[in-house]
C-alpha cells in the first residue's frame, strides 16, 4: 500500500523529501519541521506544507503516512477532497512545526457505488434515456401515422377508383339513332382502327386530301379522303373530345389488332385547321357504311345474314381473346356494341369499329386499364347489370357479358330484315320506349319487366331462323353467366353459315340434275 501512496503522490507533483530536503531557492522563506515515516530522523524541512495521508491495507487496518512538500507543489494535492474511490486514500495538509505529527485524517466509510452515489448517478440516466425514449416514441407515432395516412390515402384512391368504374358502366348519354352521314350526331364515342399504323405518325394530315364529309355532328365529323389514290376515312374529333382520340390512338398502336374484322387504322394526327385544333383518326374506307345504315335500305338473304353476324361475332371474338406473347394482344371489351359501329365491307362481310371505350386486360399482370375517357355507351344497348347497377366492374369477364349482350341485339336486328318476309328496319325495344329512352325507361322494360325484342311467330316455322331465335336468347339472358361466350357463338354461326351454304349448294346441284333430266 505504501507503494500505491508513493505512486500517487508521484502523480499528483509531489515529491516526497527523503532527509533535508533541498534548499529553498527563496532563502527568506522561514523553513519548518514535519513528521516524516521514511525519513532518516522521521522529520523533513520545507517551506511549504505537511501531510498525512491515511489508507487502508488489504486487512481493513487503517494506515497513516505523514511528510512534506516542496515549495508550492501541494496546491492541487492539498484540494483533492476524496479519493476512496481510486485509493480509499483521505489527506489533510498543514503548515507549522510538527503538525502533522498528530493528525488523522478521516477516510470516509460510503462504499464506492453507494446509495448516495447512485443518486447523484440517477440524473444522469434519466438525461440520456428519457430522450432516447421520448425520440423513440416520436419515430414510433410518426411512423404509424404515415401509415394510417398511407392507408386512408390508397382506400380513398380505391374508393375513387372504383366509382369511376361505376360511373364509366352506368352514367349514360344520348347518342342518337342516326344514319351514316349523322353517325356523329350525339355519339359519345371516337372512330375506330387496328393493327400497326401504316403512315407516320403527325405527319398523315399533310398527306391526307380530303374530298367531302360523309358524316357531321357535335363531336365531329367523318370525311372522305384520299391518300396516293386511295380512298381513307378520316374521323375529325373537336379537341373537347380529346380523350376519346386519345384512347384509340394508345390501343391501335399498342394492341395490334390487325385482324379482317377490326377496322383498319391507317394512323393518327394532330393538326390546325381554320385556326382550331383538330384530331384526326385515318381509318379504311367502306363505302357501304355502318351495319345500321346498311339495313335501313337494304333486305338479306340468309346467307348474308349470316355471314354478316358471323364476321362480326368473329371480331368481337378477337376482341375479347387475349393472346399471349412478344407480338400478342392484351384481352379487350368493346363496351359500346351496336350496329352504329359495326360497318359492312364490300365482300358482305363486317368489321368492328370505335374503341374509344374499350376496356384493355392483361391476365399475366391483372391489370384492368379503363383509360381516361368518362363517356359510356348507348342506353339502348345496355346489358340489366347496366342498368340495375350491378355489375361488378373489377372482374373482366363482366364487360365480355355486357358485349355478348348487346351483340344479341344487333343480331335480332340483321335477323328481321333476312329472308322472303323481311320487315322493316326497327331498332330494339321500337315498341317499349322513344326514339330517344331514358335510363329509367330501359331500366323498367329490361331489368324490372325483363322484357325482350319480339321474336316474330314464323321464325319457329323456319329450321334456321328458329336456331337464330335460341341463339338470340342465350346472349340475351337475364343473368350474365348464363350468356354464351362470344366464341361460342361465333363456332355456332360458323357452322349455320356452312350448313346453309352446303345446303345452297345441293340444291343448286339437284337443280341442275332436274334440268339436264328435263331435257
Amino acid at each position: 500500500m505504501a507503494q500505491a501512496v508513493a505512486l500517487w503522490l508521484f502523480l499528483t507533483g509531489n515529491f516526497l523529501s527523503y532527509g533535508n530536503p533541498l534548499p529553498s531557492q527563496n532563502s527568506s522563506v522561514p523553513l519548518f519541521s514535519c513528521a516524516c515515516d521514511d525519513c532518516p530522523d522521521s522529520t523533513c524541512e520545507t517551506a511549504s506544507k505537511c501531510y498525512t495521508v491515511a489508507y487502508k491495507e488489504d486487512n481493513g487496518e487503517e494506515q497513516y503516512w505523514r511528510g512534506c512538500f516542496e515549495e508550492d507543489s501541494s496546491q492541487m494535492s492539498c484540494k483533492i477532497e476524496n479519493l476512496e474511490y481510486k485509493l480509499a486514500l483521505a489527506i489533510e495538509c498543514c503548515t507549522g512545526q510538527l503538525c502533522n505529527s498528530d493528525r488523522r485524517p478521516q477516510i470516509p466509510h460510503e462504499e464506492p457505488y453507494s446509495e448516495h452515489n447512485m443518486q447523484e448517478f440517477w440524473p444522469i440516466v434519466i438525461a440520456v434515456v428519457v430522450p432516447i425514449v421520448i425520440v423513440s416514441m416520436l419515430i414510433g407515432i410518426i411512423s404509424l401515422s404515415c401509415r394510417h395516412f398511407h392507408k386512408r390515402r390508397m382506400d380513398a384512391l380505391l374508393v375513387q377508383e372504383r366509382r369511376l368504374l361505376d360511373e364509366d358502366g352506368l352514367r349514360v348519354q344520348h347518342v342518337g339513332e342516326s344514319t351514316l352521314q349523322e353517325l356523329l350526331d350525339h355519339s359519345c364515342t371516337s372512330g375506330s382502327g387496328s393493327g400497326l399504323p401504316q403512315l407516320v405518325q403527325r405527319t398523315v394530315a399533310k398527306q391526307v386530301c380530303l374530298v367531302e364529309c360523309i358524316g357531321k355532328g357535335r363531336y365531329g365529323e367523318v370525311w372522305r379522303g384520299r391518300y396516293h389514290d386511295e380512298d381513307v376515312a378520316v374521323k375529325i374529333f373537336s379537341s373537347r373530345d380529346e380523350p376519346s382520340w386519345s384512347r384509340e390512338t394508345e390501343i391501335y398502336n399498342m394492341c395490334l389488332l390487325r385482324h379482317e374484322n377490326i377496322l383498319g387504322y391507317y394512323g393518327s394526327d394532330m393538326t390546325s385547321r381554320h385556326s382550331c385544333t383538330q384530331l384526326w383518326l385515318i381509318t379504311h374506307y367502306h363505302p357501304y357504311g355502318s351495319l345500321y345504315d346498311f339495313l335501313q335500305k337494304t333486305t338479306l338473304d340468309y346467307e348474308q345474314m349470316l355471314s354478316l353476324v358471323h364476321s362480326a361475332a368473329a371480331g368481337l371474338s378477337h376482341l375479347h381473346t387475349e393472346i399471349i406473347g412478344n407480338r400478342g394482344k392484351p384481352a379487350i371489351a368493346h363496351r359500346d356494341m351496336k350496329t352504329k359501329n359495326i360497318l359492312v365491307k364490300t365482300n358482305m362481310t363486317c368489321c368492328i369499329g370505335d374503341l374509344g371505350l374499350a376496356v384493355i386486360h392483361r391476365q399475366q399482370e391483372n391489370v384492368l386499364d379503363l383509360g381516361h375517357n368518362q363517356k359510356v355507351g348507348t342506353k339502348r344497348y345496355m346489358a340489366p347489370e347496366l342498368l340495375a347497377e350491378t355489375l361488378n366492374p373489377d372482374f373482366f369477364d363482366s364487360f365480355k357479358c355486357v358485349d355478348v349482350y348487346a351483340f344479341g341485339l344487333v343480331v335480332w336486328e340483321v335477323a328481321r330484315r333476312s329472308g322472303e318476309y323481311a320487315e322493316e328496319y326497327k331498332p330494339p325495344f321500337y315498341e317499349c320506349v322513344s326514339s330517344d329512352p331514358s335510363f329509367e325507361d330501359m331500366k323498367k322494360v329490361v331489368v324490372i319487366d325483363q322484357t325482350r325484342p319480339v321474336i316474330p311467330n314464323r321464325w319457329s316455322s323456319d329450321l334456321l331462323m328458329s336456331q337464330m331465335s335460341k341463339l338470340m336468347k342465350e346472349c340475351w339472358a337475364q343473368n350474365p353467366k348464363a350468356r354464351l361466350p362470344i366464341l361460342r357463338v361465333k363456332k355456332t354461326l360458323f357452322q349455320l353459315l356452312n350448313s346453309w351454304q352446303l345446303q345452297r349448294k345441293e340444291d343448286r346441284n339437284l337443280k341442275i340434275e332436274n334440268l339436264e333430266k328435263s331435257v
